[in-house]
Formats: C-alpha cells, structure tokens, sequence
C-alpha cells in the first residue's frame, strides 16, 4: 500500500516518474517550485504524450500561504478563419472531434512555460537558464522513454479514430499496430522542436521560425489555424477564484475553465457536511451538490466575455445559499445534463521555502485532434470540440474565443496555516476528485495519501466513458452502494482502481516547513522528495 510521503526540502508529484524526477532534480540544484514545474511539464509533455503536449493548454496557480496565489491562463483561443459558417461550408453539422478541423484553437501551453518562467524570475528570484530545464524534455524526447499501459491501451483503443489522421500512424503505429508496453517511443522532431526552443526562446513558438513551419503544416493539412493566430497568442495572469469552506479558502481558475464548479461543490457541502468520509451521506451530498453547480456550469460558464453574470456573483453567501435549496436531501435528482470528456495531467510542486505550484496540462481527449504536425512533430489539441455551431450554444464558436476548459488545478489555504496543492485529470470527474480529495482531507482528517488512493466515484461521462450514470469504484461497503441505490441514483459498480477516475494527486505544506505527497495509483506516477 502506498504510504504518504514526507521530507523537507522540496517535493513534486507528476502521473509519470520521470516528469516527478526531472522537477526534483531542479529542485536539488537550488531552482524554485517554478522552474522545477517548467521541467516536469515539459518532460511529462514528452512521456505522457496521449495525455498532454506542447500542442495543448495549460492553467496554472503559484502561491504561498499567507498570501492569495497567482493564476496563469495559457490558453489559445479559436482561429479568426474558424466561424460557423466556415464549418457548414466544410459540410459540417458539428465540429469534427478528430482531424485537422478539430485542430482549431491556438495551443497556449509553451507561453504559459514562458509566462511562469517570467514570474520566477521577477518574483521568486529563479535563476534557472531554461536550457537547463528543457533538458530532461529533449532526452527523453531523442533516446526515447519506454511505452506505458495507458499509452498502449489508448492507442489501442481508439485505433479506428485515429489512424487515418495525418501524422498519427507514423508515431504510433509504426509496424501497423499499437507499440507494445516497454518498447522505446523515440520522438526526434520533437526533440528538436524542443532544441529549437531552448537556443531561440518560448516565444519562437508563436512569432518565430518554429511558429511559421507550424502555420505551415496547419494551413496545408486543412486546419482553420494560420500564423496571425499563433502571433497573437498571449497567455496572461489572471485573479483565481475563491471561496470560504469551513474557515478554509480554497482557490480555483475562472472562466473559461470549469473552476467554478468545483469551488460550488465544497460550498454547498460544507453548509451540510456528513459526520464521516465514505459513508452514504458523504457520497450522496457530493454527488447533489455536484448536480446542482454544474447545471450552474452548462448555464452560465463560458469565455468570460461571453457570460451573462461574472462568476465571482455564484460565490457570494447569497448566492450558494440560494443555490443550496436546489439540492436534493434525501433523494437523488435528476441526472444527466449535457456532458463534456476530456484527458489531462495534473502536477504540483512546493519548494523548501514554501512556494507551491499546482499545475494542469492538456491536449483535451487522448491524442488531441490526433494530428501530428509533419516538421515539428507537435499532436496538436481538438479544444475546440467544445465549441457549438448552434446560434443558441452557449459555448457557440466565434473567430477568436476561448473555448471552454475542463482543465483546472486547485489549491487551498487551510485554517491553521497549511497549504494543499491538489487536482487531477479525468473531464467532468476533475471536480468531483478535487471534492473527494479536499474533504476526506481537510474536513474529515484522513491521511494524504488515503484520499487519493481511496475509491472514488463518477457523476456523468468523462476521459474514455460514454454513459452518464453514478460510477463508483468496487472497493466501496457494498451496503453504501446499496443506500445510494435506494435514494435513488443509477449506479454502476465499476473496477477497484479504475484509470478513467483520473491521475490525481496533491502536496501539503505546513507551517513548520513539512512536505507531505500523494500520488494516485491508477497512475505511472510518484511523489518525488529530497
């Protein structure tokens, strides 16, 4: 059984042991929980690549306790050419989930890098060069890494969808079918993309010669991007949202992400907290709670240009007390809403003098859009999937939106002081994990590690599911499970440790210097410490 890591001088927790390892490692060299992410996020772009990529997006919150932490949104928006009207020309009653058409938002994870790698500097005193941090990314990405389960799995799995996309064979593929666990997944172009990087700078993605041989290779496969949107492509600090629950503040990123939500969730379970973690009361007020911030969610949140009420507004007490009468008591509500998917990955790290970084990364589903550019060797990301043709979406595509994101890190400053990073990948069940980790934590004092380990449960469809039902884990009593039933929710008993409840994982740091680390199981992860 996995036990709770601790030490004292510095820590990282990543979904693979090599991207945990390569933020150590900075850490050891006297860098920051920055630039010891910047290493773990471009090395896990690497290792992890059905997972998250340069291709994709990123959020990201820096803190410390004692003071609200600092967001950092690097995500690209939708291409200028990509309208509506465009995709009907294109014969497309909605926006294809793989292929070049779905390669249609500019990918914000590399400025998000840049933009972190700036904020090190000016604030935190890093002192890093960033050759030295892509350097373990460049590695692994020229003498290959060793195939994982989950990376053999889905390219198994979603064979069909993807094979005839360009690029996509020719990586993982090879010999016609699914590279087999263990063997060596070489990627040279993006070692040299990543080369390129390290010698011109971040922003040569976006406004240099990498960014041109991109637009390229976009425009000639029939993607909407061209090289006026990767110009234009800024990733920026943005104000988190926060909220009040039981005297801890628990932060969160704004819109276009779904970081709502999961703060509405701890809100309104607080105001009805169960006596115990695990028990039919806990699961059952989660899931309702659960229920009634994401019709909140489908309703209201979207590019925050676009919204109807700033989502600042939910969180006030009126606000959550209001939307409390909406949750159901004793019996189980209605359910599905629309849904959403996604896949992702989650890290986090926090130096010896307290700075802590949660951070998320992702390319949307596994593989993106499946496009592999031919030069650069960049997958590039099908965020914009989530987009609506229809005039009465609310995440309606227009020239140059930010798409909605499943993707949101969170971070907590408990009542005496500690400071919990924590997240996880898994679509709609990242809000649901967030809540399942901070309560059997923070409210109901289990052991680090027991949070994350512990069974969990899924509301809806997420990375790899497509039926909407309640899908709970079968190490859970089955006397809860039969409770549950019987107040009335559709469940379905799935695996003990199933991988489509996510990669989770979280770090606290407390007050007298102690680092404590968690990693999920159902990953290829660790928690790295020194």
């Amino acid at each position: 059984m996995l036990q709770t890591k601790r030490s004292y001088s510095g820590m990282v927790t990543a979904p693979h042991h090599l991207a945990a390892q390569a933020g150590l490692a900075v850490l050891s060299e006297g860098g920051n929980a920055v630039e010891a992410m910047i290493a773990s996020a471009a090395t896990i772009a690497v290792v992890y690549p059905h997972m998250n990529g340069l291709g994709g997006d990123s959020f990201w919150l820096v803190g410390r306790a004692g003071s609200a932490p600092v967001g950092i949104q690097a995500c690209g928006r939708s291409a200028k050419a990509a309208s509506r009207a465009w995709y009907r020309e294109h014969g497309c009653s909605t926006i294809p989930s793989r292929g070049p058409l779905a390669a249609l938002t500019a990918a914000g994870t590399v400025d998000g890098w840049q933009k972190a790698y700036e904020l090190s500097r000016d604030r935190h005193g890093g002192r890093m060069p960033l050759s030295r941090l892509l350097e373990p990314a460049i590695g692994y990405a020229a003498d290959g890494v060793a195939v994982t389960q989950t990376l053999h799995d889905n390219s198994t799995k979603k064979r069909a969808e993807l094979q005839d996309v360009p690029g996509f064979a020719e990586v993982y593929l090879p010999q016609g079918g699914p590279l087999a666990v263990g063997t060596r997944l070489q990627q040279p172009r993006v070692a040299d993309t990543l080369r390129q990087l390290a010698r011109a700078g971040l922003s040569d993605f976006y406004r240099g010669d990498l960014a041109r041989s991109m637009a390229t290779d976009l425009e000639r496969l029939g993607s909407p991007l061209r090289l006026s949107d990767l110009e234009q492509h800024q990733a920026s600090l943005v104000t988190p949202l926060s909220v009040d629950v039981a005297g801890h503040k628990v932060f969160n990123m704004p819109p276009p992400t779904q970081g709502l939500a999961s703060l509405l969730i701890l809100a309104l379970y607080a105001r009805r907290m169960a006596k115990e973690a695990d028990g039919v009361d806990h699961l059952h007020r989660l899931v309702e709670s659960t229920k009634a911030s994401f019709r909140i969610r489908n309703r209201y949140v979207t590019d925050p240009d676009y919204m109807a009420r700033a989502a600042a507004g939910f969180l006030t007490d009126e606000s959550i007390a209001a939307l409390e009468k909406t949750v159901a008591i004793d019996h189980a509500a209605r359910w599905p809403d629309p849904p959403t998917q996604g896949d992702t990955v989650w890290l986090a790290a926090t130096d010896r003098n307290g700075l802590g970084v949660s951070f998320i990364q992702s390319i949307y589903w596994e593989f993106g859009s499946g496009v592999i550019l031919p030069q650069s060797g960049v997958t590039w990301q099908n965020r914009g999937t989530s987009f609506g043709l229809a005039e009465t979406d609310i995440n309606r595509l227009e020239p140059g939106r930010l798409p909605f994101h499943t993707i949101q890190p969170a971070m907590a400053e408990l009542s005496d002081g500690r400071l919990l990073s924590y997240g996880t990948m898994g679509g709609e069940g990242q809000p649901q994990t967030q809540a399942a980790i901070f309560t059997r934590y923070a409210l109901h004092g289990q052991d680090l590690q027991s949070t994350v380990t512990a069974p969990r449960w899924l509301l809806g469809r997420t990375w790899g599911e497509e039926n909407n039902n309640l899908k709970v884990e079968s190490r859970f009593d089955p006397a809860v499970v039969d409770a549950l039933r019987a107040l009335g929710h559709d469940i379905q008993v799935v695996g003990a440790f199933e991988e489509f409840m996510g990669h989770a994982g979280a770090i606290v740091w407390h007050p007298d210097g102690l680092l404590e680390g968690a990693s999920d199981p159902r990953s290829d992860g660790v928690v790295a410490a020194r």
